[in-house]
């Protein structure tokens, strides 16, 4: 089930600094990111086995989330927000404002095979 973890962050007079450190649930195998987004919807799918976190570093999404049990949306709209995404969760990103920078964490290298396009029923 898809779920908010927060990020450990660091404030004083100088600015912001948030840390990404034993907090995931899985080793970091890669990183994208995905900005420059129109009125599109990105995602579309679950997965065979990638776990993800989403942080949208910059601006703000929203993710769609659909595990067969609950259906939900997740706004991200702060860099010390993350939201857990389990292969079971079919998700689609969208709402990206134009500054937006959604940052994802994936714990398996890109295989195409492990994509699942079909939502549930």
């Amino acid at each position: 089930m898809a779920h908010f973890i927060s990020l450990k962050t660091f404030t004083d007079q100088r600015g912001n600094l948030t840390v990404i450190e034993k907090v995931v649930p899985f080793d970091i195998k890669r990183i994208f990111y995905i900005y420059g987004v129109d009125d599109s919807i990105r995602g579309g799918h679950r997965h065979v086995k990638t776990i993800q976190a989403a942080v949208c570093i910059q601006g703000s999404c929203t993710i769609y989330n659909d595990d067969t049990k609950v259906q939900q949306e997740f706004v991200l709209d702060s860099p010390d927000k993350c939201l857990i995404l389990e292969p079971q969760d079919w998700h689609q990103m969208h709402s990206f404002s134009k500054d937006a920078i959604l940052m994802v964490l994936a714990s398996e290298y890109f295989e195409p095979s492990d994509y699942i396009y079909e939502k549930y029923k």
